[in-house]
């Protein structure tokens, strides 16, 4: 567990927060019938070394981190109120960078650009495909450390899971980087 660099308040609600993760287990944005494996996984975030991270990558998690608890409500987009996990996604980074994402997870990760597993930063989204079509995506979280993520559960809320747990191996797609307004990284903004 990796949150150099971050507030202590965020750090401790992180630790905590890691805790109730582990209990979650294996929840979704959007509930379906489980998905079949159609062969054997290796797990996709082995290589992922997430570093300290930019200002606005340490904002972007921040924020995200004030939002856990919030529960889940389809199509909600309000904080402490009811969200889902597109929603959730977008007035994150809507409230820190000023970008405005599309609304839903599909479409999200049609609008980032595609980085492999040991390009993953801070503040980088995840999208898995956990609704009837396992290729279409329709769930996506944010990265906040090595092997963790931010996203709001249709079952439990806006939670911290961790991206080793069997469901999400199976279930995962991609990882994302939001571009900027320029069509430059996230990433690289200081």
């Amino acid at each position: 567990m990796r949150f150099t660099g971050l507030k202590g308040k965020v750090r401790l609600a992180g630790v905590v927060l890691m805790s109730t993760a582990l209990i979650s287990g294996m929840s979704s944005c959007r509930s379906s019938k489980k998905v079949t494996e159609t062969g054997p996984l290796a797990p996709v975030v082995e290589t992922i070394h997430v570093g300290e991270g930019s200002k606005i990558q340490k904002r972007i998690v921040e924020e995200a981190m004030t939002w856990l608890g919030t529960p889940y409500k389809y199509a909600g987009v309000e904080k402490g109120e009811g969200v889902d996990c597109s929603g959730m996604v977008m007035r994150v980074y809507e409230d820190v960078t000023g970008l405005k994402l599309p609304r839903q997870s599909t479409r999200q990760a049609e609008f980032c650009r595609h980085i492999e597993a040991a390009e993953v930063a801070l503040g980088d989204l995840v999208f898995f495909a956990t609704g009837k079509d396992p290729e279409r995506v329709s769930h996506v979280g944010i990265m906040i450390d090595d092997g963790h993520f931010i996203h709001a559960s249709s079952s439990k809320g806006v939670v911290v899971s961790d991206i080793l747990a069997p469901y999400y191996q199976r279930t995962f797609r991609m990882f994302g980087r939001v571009p900027d307004k320029g069509d430059n990284d996230l990433s690289l903004a200081r």
